[in-house]
């Protein structure tokens, strides 16, 4: 009997650990099943772009993983039951609901915006976290008359990337940031003065220690009372995991999937969790960051765990670290600045156009490696020896028991 492995969520980790394991599995031994509501793959990294007017490259899942034994599910998952070890979805589009059993089960459901509560915010701020939110601040801006206000709430690195390309493709509209703290205040001397640079070249007004605590259809205002006009609010001050996991007996924190080093769930063996879904340790015992680059280095963990564990062969543990947070400030303008293991920013960074050329590469390289889930890896299909669901292999168990 084939072993099930269930990936739910197409994002770049769910998509990644898909291609992975067809890569590492014979596919006589296992199916592998991709469960997503959409045909093709979104790259989030790119949606501010996608707001203000630019076409994204698209890329449709039955073409990129054609021959690879990875089935495409066109649903969106209702419910998980990990201790019946199934999934129940519903149809793409059209009526219809079906259960999914897995014997393994990847867990790459992500994030999405959190108004956190904020007044006003559900009702009418736009976000940037999926394709439907930009798609519609997109129709919102192309509306928007010359001289009208938009406000950017948030000063993490969507809120930059967000503020700086509607400014620098629609220098017409009086555009504000509004950020919590100072601005850029976790970068390094040379790449906060470069950041003020260009917020301060492309006419963004910044409000700094400016928590936003109601949101109304034609302004913001802070905590400390300051009103800040609005005819459209982009909201980028926080993210929320998927709500699924909270409705299971899987072991969480804050929402999140607790996993070991191998991103296995420390509740249910056979249940891992990757990307924004997971509470995973980085250096220094610190939980990884909600990223790109904490994601998928943990999709090809947790993949080449599953195909271990399946196959007998030694478990693999990598240290999952930082070395540079890229941050795009527009399409002529960028900021990379470089980190410690434990994302910590060090004085050194790269600026200006070099540094824009340099985060293009790697949104371009990010993509490429999902887009060919089985290029770039050496073929090592390996059989299923595992007799028993959610269990190691004897002598592999023993050995890892004994180490």
């Amino acid at each position: 009997m084939q072993h099930r492995i269930v990936v739910l969520g197409a994002g770049y980790t769910g998509a990644v650990a898909a291609g992975r394991l067809a890569k590492r599995l014979h596919h006589e031994d296992v199916t592998i099943t991709l469960v997503n509501p959409e045909p093709d793959f979104v790259e989030r990294v790119r949606l501010h772009q996608l707001a203000v007017g630019q076409d994204l490259t698209p890329r449709r899942f039955d073409a990129m993983f054609a021959g690879t034994g990875v089935e495409l599910k066109l649903a969106k998952v209702t419910a998980v039951d990990v201790d019946r070890r199934t999934v129940t979805v519903a149809a793409a589009s059209g009526p219809g609901r079906e259960e999914l059993a897995y014997d393994t089960l990847v867990y790459a459901l992500g994030s999405g915006w959190d108004s956190q509560g904020v007044p006003g915010t559900a009702e009418h701020a736009h976000e940037v976290s999926s394709r439907p939110g930009a798609l519609r601040l997109r129709e919102r801006l192309a509306a928007l008359e010359a001289g009208r206000s938009v406000v950017v709430v948030g000063g993490g690195l969507t809120g930059l990337e967000a503020a700086t390309e509607i400014a620098e493709a629609r220098p017409d509209l009086d555009v504000a940031l509004a950020a919590r703290g100072a601005l850029g205040d976790w970068l390094s001397e040379k790449g906060g003065a470069h950041l003020r640079k260009v917020v301060d070249g492309l006419g963004i007004t910044v409000h700094e220690h400016a928590a936003v605590d109601a949101v109304s259809a034609d302004r913001v205002t802070t905590a400390d009372g300051r009103t800040v006009p609005a005819d459209v609010t982009v909201w980028t001050a926080g993210f929320a995991v998927h709500p699924i996991a909270r409705a299971t007996s899987l072991e969480l924190t804050d929402g999140r999937i607790v996993v070991d080093g191998t991103m296995r769930s420390v509740s249910h063996p056979d249940v891992y969790a990757v990307g924004d879904a997971a509470m995973a340790v980085g250096p220094g015992d610190k939980p990884l960051r909600m990223s790109c680059a904490s994601g998928v280095p943990m999709a090809w963990q947790a993949a080449d765990a599953i195909a271990a564990r399946l196959t007998g062969a030694k478990v693999p543990h990598v240290s999952i670290s930082y070395s540079q947070q890229c941050v795009s400030l527009g399409r002529r303008e960028g900021l990379i600045q470089f980190v410690t293991a434990d994302d910590q920013a060090v004085e050194k960074a790269m600026t200006g156009r070099m540094a824009a050329r340099y985060k293009e590469l790697i949104c371009k390289g990010a993509a490429w490696s999902v887009s060919h889930p089985t290029l770039g890896l050496p073929a090592r299909r390996r059989r299923v020896v595992q007799p028993v669901v959610g269990q190691e292999p004897p002598s592999r168990a023993r050995a890892e028991a004994a180490a």
